[in-house]
């Protein structure tokens, strides 16, 4: 992708060379990449559990981080093929990735467990927890997703389809939730391998699908005239789930882990893939979207050569014509050029000549 979009244009010009086909395959790779979530859940589940409860300090630590990227990089790798038009450069994906990671390590997570202490008092009630989960977390954390698209790679070129928005936000998403991984891990001084599993996965998933919801917005802002009020009301919508969610996850911390934690993690599985669906519903209109105006771009280049073929085809008519057509047409030009004669000696003339015209056997026999 290589077009770049005038900076005072708030029209969307896509590339019809590009954008004209869907990608085939996406449903294909995509059951694949569930599986292999289902796989990674499993085995941790059901074949390394015991290893997990045998492992201690660095070890069950290292073994969770990579617990931590496995699932970011599945769910990158989904949400990658939704690209189907035309994918991003690899590159710049991870490179929004380990952005979203590095500012999340350095600012977001140290402002919240730092500066506003919320391990102190968030988790005193239901409602400070919902309230706080809301206008803290989740504003700062989606703030952090919004920060990195708008300020890394939203104005470069190949940024030129409203589901880069999505792509973009999915990865810089990904990164926050590796970054919320890790320092579980690290808090926990390990994890319980069965549960820590699905909630890597989960957590991760969640993340994606609440930033994809503003990279919509952010794609929307970027091509189409939109109200003042559209990007706030967008980061408002993907920070408001992004609170419910903490409340639910949250709450299977609170738990410990061993007291029957599945109940708030299937309830927070349940925000996280209604949002997925979302999300993945506004892909396809923003595809859609892609290849009607690509059609229309499409219609609007070939108008000239039309117009064109339209105006040389009288000369192509008029080689073609017959021959008594074309004396006729000549006839008819010499007649137009002859002066005009006065009336009445004309009127005369043809009064002279009516007998002969009528009857020139007549004339000869005489």
């Amino acid at each position: 992708m290589q077009q770049v979009r005038s900076a005072v244009s708030a029209f969307y010009h896509p590339d019809p060379e590009h954008v004209a086909y869907n990608r085939r395959g996406f449903w294909v790779a995509a059951i694949v990449e569930l599986i292999g979530l289902l796989i990674f859940v499993g085995l941790f589940n059901l074949a390394f559990d015991r290893v997990g409860a045998g492992l201690d300090g660095l070890p069950l630590i290292i073994l969770g981080l990579l617990m931590s990227v496995v699932p970011a990089a599945l769910w990158l790798l989904f949400f990658y093929r939704m690209d189907r038009l035309e994918p991003e450069p690899k590159e710049k994906l991870f490179g929004v990735f380990l952005l979203g990671a590095l500012v999340a390590a350095a600012l977001t997570e140290p402002i919240l467990e730092g500066f506003f202490a919320i391990d102190e008092w968030l988790y005193t009630s239901l409602a400070t927890q919902l309230v706080g989960g809301i206008l803290l977390v989740g504003f700062l954390q989606e703030g952090t997703v919004y920060l990195v698209v708008r300020y890394g790679i939203y104005g470069n070129p190949e940024f030129d389809e409203r589901v880069d928005g999505v792509i973009y936000a999915v990865c810089a998403g990904l990164g926050l939730a590796t970054v919320l991984n890790f320092n579980y891990v690290l808090e926990h001084g390990g994890v319980d391998l069965g549960i820590g599993s699905v909630r890597m996965v989960v957590t991760a998933l969640a993340h994606a699908s609440f930033a994809g919801v503003l990279g919509y917005f952010l794609g929307q802002a970027r091509f189409e005239k939109t109200p003042p009020l559209y990007l706030p009301a967008g980061l408002a919508l993907a920070a408001v789930l992004n609170g419910v969610f903490f409340l639910l996850e949250e709450r299977v911390t609170d738990a410990g882990l061993t007291v029957n934690p599945w109940n708030g993690l299937l309830l927070a599985t349940v925000v996280a893939v209604v949002t997925l669906a979302a999300v993945f519903w506004l892909v396809e209109r923003a595809n859609e979207e892609t290849l009607r105006v690509a059609a229309q771009q499409r219609r609007q280049q070939m108008a000239p050569e039309r117009a064109s073929v339209a105006t040389s085809a009288p000369p192509r008519e008029a080689a073609e014509t017959a021959p008594g057509e074309a004396e006729t047409a000549t006839a008819l030009e010499a007649a137009a050029e002859e002066p005009p004669e006065e009336s009445s000696s004309s009127q005369g003339e043809d009064t002279a000549e009516t007998p002969a015209d009528q009857d020139p056997e007549q004339k000869g026999g005489a």
